[in-house]
């Protein structure tokens, strides 16, 4: 992406916003728009509040912030793996704004593993923090033209019950990098990213956030899937 963290949250919250349409593929509502402002012009993911379907286990009408509370997650971590991601009113009421990763369809983490495996171990402890429940291979995207790995679909995430499934259990009884810890001791002693979370979450998804950072720290090693429920998403990929 060419343009800064900061502005691109500028952009997202401020542009005029043009729908050039919808993701067919996709569980929930989910536009492709241009957002526009002054000379600045960037295609974003818009996925509104009132386009998402409801969950037996999920609160109605939360999935957008949860997909903003991973962008924050992600930032207060220093990790940078998910899309400037903004909460704003648009054409179809309030959700969730997130710049748009033009990447190859054809690669995912299946194809990009093992030669990315260090940016999928951050990948991996990032899922262990949020509580993906969703953490499909489609959903790791190397940019085009670069070699930024990014991760996307956080609507459901930061259950404070254990909801992990992913694909990526590549790294399961493995130690944490040393990286991967000192970014998540910060993020615990400092309970950073708080003060953003409480617009997003619930107090007790907030505290199991920083539950699941110690435990994983704690540990000390990536989790192994679980035994009594099913660790995997369906469609993998």
């Amino acid at each position: 992406m060419s343009v800064s963290d900061e502005q691109a949250r500028a952009l997202l919250s401020e542009g005029e916003i043009e729908i050039q349409g919808l993701f067919t593929d996709a569980s929930n509502y989910t536009f492709a728009v241009v957002v526009a402002r002054e000379d600045e012009r960037a295609t974003a993911v818009y996925k509104p509040q009132r386009g998402e379907r409801t969950l037996w286990d999920f609160p109605v009408g939360t999935l957008h912030l949860r997909e903003v509370a991973a962008y924050e997650v992600s930032r207060a971590l220093g990790w940078d793996i998910v899309p400037p991601t903004v909460v704003r009113d648009g054409p179809h009421g309030p959700g969730s704004m997130q710049l748009f990763v033009e990447a190859d369809p054809q690669e995912q983490y299946f194809t990009l593993m093992p030669a990315r495996a260090a940016e999928f171990r951050v990948v991996a402890a990032f899922d262990v923090v949020v509580n993906n429940a969703d953490r499909k291979a489609g959903h790791c995207l190397l940019e085009s033209g670069g070699t930024r790995l990014w991760a996307i679909d956080h609507g459901v995430c930061f259950h404070a019950d254990p909801k992990l499934r992913t694909v990526i259990w590549d790294f399961a009884g493995e130690s944490l990098p040393g990286s991967v810890v000192l970014d998540l001791e910060r993020f615990v002693a400092m309970r950073e990213g708080g003060d953003c979370l409480a617009q997003l979450l619930s107090p007790e998804e907030i505290d199991a956030v920083y539950a699941r950072a110690s435990a994983l720290l704690a540990a000390g090693t990536f989790p192994d899937p679980p035994a009594d429920r099913r660790p995997y998403p369906w469609p993998p990929v």
